[in-house]
């Protein structure tokens, strides 16, 4: 079976799937089957791997059973791993001699292991003896089935960066090739110094001889210097622009591809990018002098001894074979790594975070603990990886002692023997030592190509997944938008659905059929989970409905850009984000000129002038990150001023005034009532105030509409918008 590592922390289940489906002749790319296995932050559920076998004709079976009830007929399946993580159970052995079974699992967060039956038990057994497995086996349409071929993301798209910097690489090209040539002159110095001054006793050309090699030491480290700074140069512009193009990249996802990732893994991704700027400038170029050099040396050694080359060519085969032999187990290792120290950052992060909920709760230590356990996974993985590393260093050196000590004995006795000058042994010593150098250059370029290339492999995901904003996409106010046709101007939902996990996943939204009227309020109300938040996302193109239509009059929002959607939007969401920057920044956010009068008038609609006022600096404030030494009403009143500052035509508010006391929440109230007017507002609340002005309400309740009206009308049926406002409202029965 062809092992498939896992890029992130959420990824197991694809990988054991694409494991799968390697191992019966159709490979399918692990990228292809994540899109179809419904992966959420909390990662990927058993009916959501189910779900995607399926979908691609491999009939499933989950089932909860013994290792009794399990054969090598049965095999390969998935099987739950420590409650929180899935792996191939690939195949069963038994021993020849003690009978006893093992047990092949291929886990695509740590690579093929071989455990004993009680082992296996630990980590799949759940408490009643039992561990859960889902048997796979594949049909007709599975072996007919045609995955879409994933682009590979080769060094040919790589190469590019480097052409800006010609002038500077063809400098590096100079300065190599005269330190090659200066290098290729030390043995025959070196021969010329023994047989021409040493062995004639000349003194003169002794020195002579010494004061060119010193000339040609300084000479190459002049040239290495100023070769130094241009690498540096290079490759910290290089890596800037490769980081740059992958944030740009990134940041025209969709949201949906965010929302199964943690930082952790867009920061181990960012710290990878050093491992190509490694490859392209600092080992690309030099190892093409490597070889030329060896291959200049090779020609002088062969002009020595044919024997001794002889030699040397086959020792030296050996190592490199060795080295190439163990970096393909490393491979797997350094998966596991990235993973691993994904997780560890991805704890770090929560840790900051979540500094002030942990003091509050007492949870330092539990969540202290955790982080040790990644600590030791660490430990554990860089200890596999130092043991393989000096497994193939310890066989590369011994091939290479090997082959000098042969490579001597024979000059030496050449030299004994009349056939070799004593200087031509010095010579061949030199030359010896000389080719090691490239040989070295040449396992170590194998090993950051193999790096390279595994970060490539993981921009790979990034790079090729659609972009949410593409040509076909028309702005928000196309003559589609302006024509009406005879209808009323509004924003239609038509048998809009929506699910977050699969088809067999609860429905977040269903059947929902709703007219959102142009330049009125409507207010959305309902139980947490009803849907609300979701409904307003959809909206904004965040998700895609499951199954209906949503349309700006008769604009479907499928043909609508997303940019230019949000651009006509003023949002406010419950996890509205504060900018580590100035509080002006925070508010006029992209425009690069701000309008002070505009910002004003924002700040005084949301109530925050007079605290501006109040700080030292004002707007210059600079405010933390994710608005550290603010209070969640300060917060929302800032993100109040960002929506109001855009002037939209359409505004977005999801419990933006929840946070607020009563006070300052009736001020901001009646301000918004003068700016809510012409505009299409939606407003999702729980509080009565926000809602009760309403042009209409809608109620949801698990998904669908139950009641739709004005505040007036529901609470006349004194039905589910009765019960939600009765106790605001002291209405008793």
């Amino acid at each position: 079976m062809k092992f498939v590592a896992q890029y992130d922390q959420m990824d197991c289940g694809p990988a054991c799937l694409s494991m799968i489906s390697n191992h019966y002749g159709n490979p399918m790319s692990m990228q292809f089957l994540r899109d179809k296995s419904f992966i959420t932050r909390e990662g990927v559920s058993l009916l959501g791997i189910k779900e995607a076998a399926e979908s691609i004709g491999i009939e499933t079976l989950p089932a909860k059973t013994d290792i009794e009830g399990i054969n090598n007929d049965l095999l390969p399946a998935i099987i739950h791993w420590n409650q929180n993580h899935f792996v191939v159970l690939n195949k069963i052995s038994t021993n020849f001699f003690t009978r006893k079974k093992s047990y092949k699992i291929a886990d695509p967060g740590h690579g093929f292991i071989t455990l004993s039956e009680d082992k296996l038990k630990q980590s799949w057994y759940s408490d009643d003896n039992q561990g859960i497995i889902l048997f796979l086996e594949p049909t007709d349409e599975f072996f007919n089935y045609e995955s879409p071929e994933e682009k590979e993301v080769s060094f040919k798209t790589i190469f590019p960066y480097l052409k800006p910097h010609k002038g500077k690489i063809y400098w590096m090209f100079l300065l190599l090739l005269l330190g090659t040539i200066t290098t290729l002159t030390f043995p025959i110095l070196t021969q010329k110094l023994i047989d021409e001054g040493v062995v004639k006793k000349d003194l003169n050309v002794i020195i002579y001889i010494l004061l060119g090699q010193l000339a040609f030491f300084f000479g190459n480290i002049i040239f290495e210097v100023v070769r130094n700074w241009i690498t540096l140069t290079v490759g910290t512009k290089v890596n800037i622009q490769i980081l740059s193009d992958f944030l740009k990249k990134l940041l025209k996802l969709p949201i949906k591809f965010f929302d199964s990732k943690l930082k952790g893994d867009f920061n181990q991704r960012i710290v990878d990018h050093d491992k190509i700027e490694i490859f392209l400038t600092s080992q690309s170029l030099p190892i093409i002098f490597s070889v030329i050099t060896f291959s200049v040396f090779f020609g002088i050694l062969w002009f020595y001894s044919f024997q001794i080359l002889l030699v040397y060519i086959i020792l030296t085969s050996f190592s490199v074979a060795w080295s190439l032999i163990w970096m393909r187990k490393r491979k797997i290792l350094d998966y596991i790594r990235f993973q691993q120290r994904s997780e560890n950052q991805e704890s770090i992060y929560e840790m900051i975070n979540g500094v002030s909920e942990m003091k509050l709760n007492d949870f330092e230590n539990y969540k202290r603990t955790e982080w040790e356990k990644i600590q030791h996974k660490l430990l554990k993985i860089n200890m596999r990886i130092l043991k393989l590393d000096q497994i193939q260093l310890s066989g590369f050196e011994f091939f290479n002692q090997l082959k000098n000590i042969i490579v001597t004995f024979l000059a030496a006795y050449f030299v004994i023997k009349g056939h070799m000058t004593i200087g031509a042994l010095l010579s061949v010593s030199y030359i010896i030592g000389q080719m090691n150098s490239p040989i070295n250059q040449l396992v170590t370029f194998f090993r950051t190509l193999q790096d390279a290339k595994l970060s490539l492999s993981r921009l790979n995901e990034v790079q090729n997944h659609p972009e949410e904003e593409n040509e076909s996409h028309l702005p928000l106010m196309h003559e589609r938008y302006t024509h009406q046709n005879s209808i009323e101007k509004g924003i239609y939902f038509k048998n809009v659905s929506y699910q977050y996990e699969g088809p067999q996943s609860r429905f977040v939204l269903k059947d929902i059929n709703l007219f959102i009227p142009d330049g009125k309020v409507t207010a959305i109300v309902g139980e947490s989970g009803s849907g609300k938040t979701t409904l307003m996302k959809m909206l904004l193109k965040f998700y895609e409905p499951i199954s209906g239509n949503i349309f700006y009059n008769h604009h479907n929002i499928d043909d609508i850009s997303p940019a230019d959607l949000r651009r006509n939007s003023g949002v406010v969401m419950q996890d509205g984000y504060i900018f580590s920057d100035t509080i002006e920044r925070n508010i006029a956010t992209s425009d690069e000129n701000i309008d002070y009068e505009r910002l004003e008038k924002a700040m005084i609609t949301a109530n925050i002038k007079s605290f501006v006022e109040s700080l030292p600096l004002g707007l210059k404030t600079k405010i933390g990150s994710a608005g550290n030494g603010l209070s969640g009403g300060q917060k929302q009143r800032f993100l109040i001023a960002r929506a109001v500052y855009k002037n939209p035509h359409f505004i977005l508010f999801d419990e933006a005034t929840s946070a607020l006391d009563a006070e300052n929440e009736k001020v901001i109230h009646n301000n918004l009532q003068s700016f809510f007017k012409g505009k299409t507002v939606i407003v999702v609340a729980h509080r009565l105030s926000t809602v009760k002005n309403a042009d209409q309400i809608v109620v949801l309740k698990d998904g669908e509409i139950i009641e739709l009206g004005t505040h007036q009308d529901l609470v006349n049926k004194k039905t589910a918008y009765y019960n939600l406002v009765k106790n605001q409202l002291e209405l008793g029965s």
